[in-house]
């Protein structure tokens, strides 16, 4: 849902004559807000537990307060996806949206992999209701049909896709198995950070692979 109204805002401000950067910008915008900046703040709590080091690692990401650690994962990730996106240029629309569906892959795969480590919270409330297989649907479907699209536009644009998809989904599940293991399992702060990165890999891959296998578009 949320990429998919990041890439339409990009198609109607495009239309409208203005620039990549602002459409980078405001598509990156749209997608906090939409969000409420949870995933974002996941991101930057993770990045100051994992600074505190193994004893206080969860007694850090507790805290209210962000440390230097979250600021430079904010700032790193922030400058990653809006290049990426000026990168794209035209092709950022199908990025976006490919970019959220491995983004929402990955807190799955830490609700399949590994423990949950606290009790309280909304991310508490899904691992206590996961079920299993069935959670998986709708994101294997989304990417079933971003696969079939792309092989119904032909150019070549299908195995690009593809590559994409597998880099995204290899990072993402590899980003999950880093923080699980290191944390003995995963909070809901971890669940936001695998989420964003998810994303950023996606779009990273996207900008080096899209406009030098298909062109400007």
């Amino acid at each position: 849902m949320i990429g998919g109204l990041q890439a339409l805002l990009w198609l109607l401000l495009s239309a409208m004559n203005w620039s990549v950067e602002s459409c980078s910008l405001l598509a990156m915008a749209l997608g906090a807000w939409l969000s409420g900046g949870l995933h974002l703040d996941g991101l930057m709590d993770t990045a100051d537990g994992l600074a505190a080091g193994q004893e206080r690692c969860l007694e850090a990401m507790d805290d209210s307060r962000v440390g230097a650690s979250g600021v430079q994962a904010l700032l790193l990730v922030l400058l990653l996806q809006a290049g990426a996106l000026i990168r794209l240029g035209p092709w950022a629309p199908l990025a976006l949206v490919m970019a959220a569906v491995i983004g929402r892959v990955a807190p799955l795969s830490a609700m399949a992999r590994f423990p949950y480590l606290r009790q309280g919270g909304t991310a508490g409330f899904h691992r206590r209701h996961w079920h299993g297989a069935q959670e998986w649907v709708p994101s294997v479907a989304l990417l079933l049909l971003l696969l079939i699209g792309a092989a119904l536009m032909g150019g070549g644009l299908a195995p690009s896709v593809s590559l994409v998809l597998v880099v995204g989904l290899g990072a993402a599940w590899l980003i999950v198995g880093c923080l699980g293991r290191r944390l003995g399992g995963h909070t809901g702060d971890t669940y936001g950070a695998c989420l964003v990165w998810g994303e950023t890999v996606t779009l990273v891959g996207s900008a080096l692979v899209f406009p030098a296998v298909l062109g400007a578009g």
